[in-house]
């Protein structure tokens, strides 16, 4: 079971994982080994509430197909249970970010003191590139 908060929980039989050879150097290692794993996350057919599946769905993230299925590849490490954490750390990550809203922001009018600044710096610029000029007689 993968727990996410202390009230949402994704059991293990929602997450797909199956071990694959990974990618890269590594010798004879990598070549008879399949350390690496791919894992498969169907938010649809989930149990996620569904307020979890509108924002997953909506994310700009290329590990969301457009069918709505996380793929995550772990392959950082050359021992199958570590990229296993691994993976289930990222999604555990991802499901994280998507349930954070963002804090609307509320416009304010700029401080009197920083108007005046701005206009003074403008005045300077104005007054420094009007003696690029050409000199009269």
């Amino acid at each position: 079971m993968l727990k996410i908060s202390s009230h949402l929980v994704i059991p293990d039989t929602e997450i797909e994982l199956h071990a694959i050879r990974a990618q890269g150097a590594g010798g004879q290692n990598v070549n008879k080994v399949s350390t690496a794993i791919h894992l498969r996350f169907d938010i649809n057919a989930s149990s996620l509430p569904n307020i979890y599946k509108e924002k997953l769905g909506e994310l700009k993230d290329r590990r969301v197909s457009g069918d709505g299925v996380i793929i995550i590849k772990a392959q950082r490490y050359r021992s199958q249970e570590k990229n296993r954490e691994d993976a289930l750390a990222r999604l555990h990550a991802l499901i994280k970010t998507a349930a954070v809203t963002a804090k609307k922001r509320t416009a304010t009018k700029p401080t009197r003191s920083s108007i005046k600044k701005r206009i003074e710096g403008k005045t300077q610029r104005g007054q420094l590139k009007a003696l690029r000029g050409k000199v009269g007689e």
